[in-house]
């Protein structure tokens, strides 16, 4: 006889205000009440198991299991089996279920059944399915010594009241063999070890359980770019930890239960070296300012206060070899006291400023000057040479909300907040409610100004301004700067300031680009003298030599090359004092180069990654 299924799994009090909280239009829960098919024939093809329990305390607790595929099933009517092996000792929620047994003895319940929740997974396919419910039986097998490795093989049978299938977004492949375990505990407090900071700042994937009370459980991932977890304090007073929620199916499942009980269960493996972190603590959700204001580009975000900790080495029964990241991730955002994101910048009054598109100049091709007027120059706040602006294209760019965005993924949690670094000077004639920006076109904020009318008015909101690249030169001071093409912009906002004398510019630029160093030389003709500029690239027909006549006729000195490091061991024939401080900004692969080769001066550096 076929065994029917009937109901539906309503919103709880915490999910329905999160979505209420972040205007979400009403939808169904997508949840089954049981155990669907699909997940049903899912389960013998996962390689791992997340598994979430909650200990005496309430707290939730999360481990995973597994190592290779056959590890779970399904034994009908809604029941799940998994026989793994596990670290009995050590593991909180091996601890929290089967605590007490020794070898060959079952734990049934029949009361009270422990709540549990679960995520079958498969990195290399992304393939996941959500699973809730209670334990009906358990026990611990035999001791086996493998290798000099010891674990005990466990069964664990599950009683599925909820399951749902989700997307693979924000999932990085990876290949999962099976491995020895051979754990041994390493700290069991906060805050935590060293080792165990390093693993989250590596990580690109947690697993983390949270419950509605006493009532039922969740279980799911949260994954990114490696470090996008980030610590917010690890010492004497306490460990703190926030993530951002990137854009997903705005079920808000995990946030819902948060919303009524804030406390989850997270688990970081090591998938290289089989360490494994588990943590437990109380929970705040960000929304908005509070968001953006501890994470800059962030709406919505987890902190997480960690209440209780096991570090353990080598307590994962398997290995991981990555593969492809997820198109999906974005880049990595880190907290506003560590900078270097470009996107913390604030205005110095709540009123709303408006960047309006007054003037545009094609240098290149490809890099243009824009100017803008400031709508209030006083809520603004008047900015420093060497800050950047921040002004958000939402607006005008922004596509709404969609779950999956295959053609472009990297859209899904692009705020279309973009920094640009000042180039026009305070000293330099620029009125004082107005600034430029010098840009390239290189994606699709830079394009869409690039295609702008000035006559058409474009208004931006302006975010506020940021960033500390200043240059100083004191008394007979010689000044190093290194840019790399468009990274001459901070120099630019800083020349009238500067004894350009006592300036020595080192500036690689494509043949291509050119025209950016002409405008440069003909607004600042002091400049040219005091510059060696490294060409690279290919021109048409004689137009390489014709360019490089040129800039020399302007003073400066032209080698078609790239840069070496004895180029930098002396400044227009003299020695660099090791005293020297040089500053640099350029794309990643030459800055990197720079900062080896002058590994033994001191050097302020700027990137425009971002």
């Amino acid at each position: 006889m076929a065994f029917i299924h009937s109901g539906q799994v309503e919103w709880h009090d915490g999910e329905a205000s999160m979505q209420k909280l972040l205007h979400v239009p009403y939808q169904e829960n997508p949840t089954s009440p049981f155990l669907t098919p699909h997940a049903g024939r899912l389960l013998p093809q996962v390689p791992l198991l997340a598994l979430g329990t909650l200990d005496d305390a309430g707290r939730p607790w999360t481990t995973l299991l597994g190592g290779e595929a056959g590890f779970v099933r399904s034994l009908g009517q809604s029941i799940v089996g998994i026989k793994t092996l596990v670290d009995p000792v050590h593991d909180p929620v091996i601890d929290i279920l089967l605590r007490g047994k020794d070898e060959g003895q079952a734990q049934e319940h029949e009361k009270n059944d422990p709540i549990v929740s679960a995520l079958g997974i498969d990195l290399a396919t992304r393939s996941r399915v959500k699973l809730a419910g209670k334990l009906v039986a358990g026990a611990l097998g035999q001791t086996l010594t493998q290798l000099g490795g010891k674990s005990t093989e466990a069964q664990i049978v599950i009683k599925v009241e909820q399951s749902l299938g989700n997307c693979p977004k924000y999932l990085n492949k990876k290949d999962i063999v099976p491995s020895v375990l051979e754990p041994a505990l390493v700290s069991s407090k906060v805050p935590l070890p060293v080792e165990a900071i390093n693993l989250l700042a590596r990580a690109d994937v947690f697993f983390i359980s949270s419950a509605h009370g006493d009532l039922t459980m969740g279980t799911n991932h949260r994954g990114g770019s490696a470090g996008f977890c980030r610590v917010i304090n690890n010492d004497h007073t306490g460990t703190v930890l926030v993530y951002p929620e990137y854009s997903g199916n705005r079920l808000y499942q995990t946030l819902g239960n948060l919303q009524t009980t804030p406390k989850a269960g997270l688990v970081v493996p090591d998938f290289d070296s089989g360490d494994v972190l588990h943590l437990t603590g109380t929970t705040e959700i960000l929304i908005g300012k509070e968001a953006a204001d501890l994470l800059p580009r962030s709406n919505l975000a987890v902190k997480v206060q960690i209440e209780d900790a096991r570090f353990i080495h080598n307590g994962l029964a398997f290995r991981g070899t990555s593969g492809e990241p997820s198109p999906y991730n974005p880049p990595v955002r880190v907290l506003a006291h560590e900078g270097s994101s470009g996107l913390d910048a604030q205005k110095v009054s709540d009123r709303t400023v408006y960047a309006k598109l007054i003037k545009k100049e094609l240098l290149t091709p490809t890099i243009g000057r824009f100017r803008f007027s400031v709508s209030d120059p006083e809520a603004a706040g008047r900015w420093k040479p060497g800050q950047y602006v921040a002004l958000t294209f939402e607006d005008e760019l922004g596509a709404g909300y969609s779950h999956m965005r295959d053609d472009d993924p990297a859209s899904l949690n692009d705020d279309l907040v973009r920094s640009f670094t000042v180039s026009s000077s305070r000293r330099g004639g620029t009125p004082e409610d107005e600034l430029e920006i010098t840009i390239r076109n290189v994606g699709k904020v830079t394009a869409f100004l690039f295609r702008q009318n000035v006559r058409a008015g474009l208004e931006v909101p302006l975010k506020g301004f940021s960033g500390t690249f200043t240059i100083h030169q004191d008394e007979d001071d010689v000044v190093p700067f290194v840019a790399g093409g468009i990274g001459i912009t901070p120099l630019l906002a800083q020349l009238p300031d500067l004894d350009l004398g006592r300036v020595r510019l080192i500036w690689t630029l494509n043949i291509r680009d050119v025209g950016l160093a002409i405008d440069t030389f003909e607004r600042y003709p002091q400049l040219a003298s005091s510059t060696i500029l490294y060409l690279s690239g290919a021109a048409d027909g004689g137009q390489e030599l014709q360019t490089a006549l040129r800039l020399e006729q302007y003073g400066a000195q032209v080698c078609k090359r790239r840069p070496v490091a004895s180029d930098l061991l002396s400044i227009q024939g003299q020695p660099a004092l090791p005293s020297t401080t040089w500053y640099i900004c350029a794309g990643s692969k030459l800055r990197q180069a720079l900062l080896s080769w002058l590994s033994d001066r001191k050097v302020v550096h700027e990137s425009f990654d971002y």
